[in-house]
């Protein structure tokens, strides 16, 4: 029930004891995305990062349409900003790494997808909205798979 471990991207409620865990399984493919519609832009922002070494997360890069509120509009040390296709990227050129990282699911009825080999996780759909959610890459028993909740 322990063995085998099995590589999960996990999404666990914070400030919850005992909060359930929603994990999707972990394949060969180590990249990742993030995409959501800004609340005040209303377009699309997709955030690319991979897995690395010891369950860490790197992000790669930023894509977006609009430069305004929140969005950066130049590049900073270690970063590349171009401007291709009507839409603006940030590469981060370092090689910084999180153990996790904490993201809100917002109650706005926009955008905010987990896209993983292909495949769109809506999680808007799949997570409660209004409650934010610690992600980090971890190795799940057997049992622990049992307890949690499986992204479809």
């Amino acid at each position: 029930m322990f063995l085998p471990l099995q590589k999960v991207f996990t999404f666990t409620e914070t400030r919850k004891e005992q909060a359930e865990v929603h994990y999707i399984p972990i394949s060969a493919e180590h990249e990742f995305r993030i995409r959501y519609t800004h609340s005040i832009h209303e377009s699309d922002v997709l955030e690319t990062y991979q897995y690395v070494k010891g369950n860490r997360i790197q992000m790669m890069e930023m894509e977006y349409e609009d430069l305004a509120i929140g969005m950066p509009g130049y590049a900073e040390e270690n970063q590349t900003f171009i401007q291709r296709d009507g839409k603006y990227i940030l590469r981060f050129n370092d090689d910084r790494e999180l153990n996790n990282f904490t993201i809100y699911i917002g109650d706005l009825d926009l955008d905010l997808v987990f896209d993983y080999e292909d495949r769109e996780y809506n999680l808007k759909k799949d997570l409660q909205r209004g409650k934010s959610y610690l992600f980090e890459i971890r190795r799940l028993s057997l049992y622990e798979q049992w307890k949690g909740v499986r992204m479809k």
